[in-house]
């Protein structure tokens, strides 16, 4: 099964939380920060959103920053997915 976003949707799939510090600590589960850095898997075709025309700038295989808690969790085929609007992601990271 896949997931083909609508409007201006964006489907993100978040990375691993570090697991370790800079110094070499192990982090137990609970001390571990939500991550933010996720791949775009599939993105919508844009249009009108709210009465604006909304344009695309993100591309599946991006690694973007997405807001703290934004988004729909979803769970497809046992893989965690985000759909999150395009205005949710942050930045792009290179």
């Amino acid at each position: 099964m896949t997931i083909k976003p609508l409007c201006d949707r964006v489907v993100v799939k978040m990375t691993e939380a570090e697991e370790t510090t800079k110094s070499g600590i192990i982090l137990a589960g609970t001390a571990k920060e939500k991550p933010q850095v996720a791949e775009v898997i599939a993105v919508g075709p844009g249009g009108i959103v709210d009465g604006k025309e909304v344009q695309m700038t993100v591309k599946v295989g991006q690694k973007v920053i997405t807001s703290k808690y934004s988004g729909t969790e979803v769970k497809c085929d046992g893989v965690e997915y985000i759909i999150v609007r395009q205005s949710d992601i942050l930045a792009v990271v290179e």
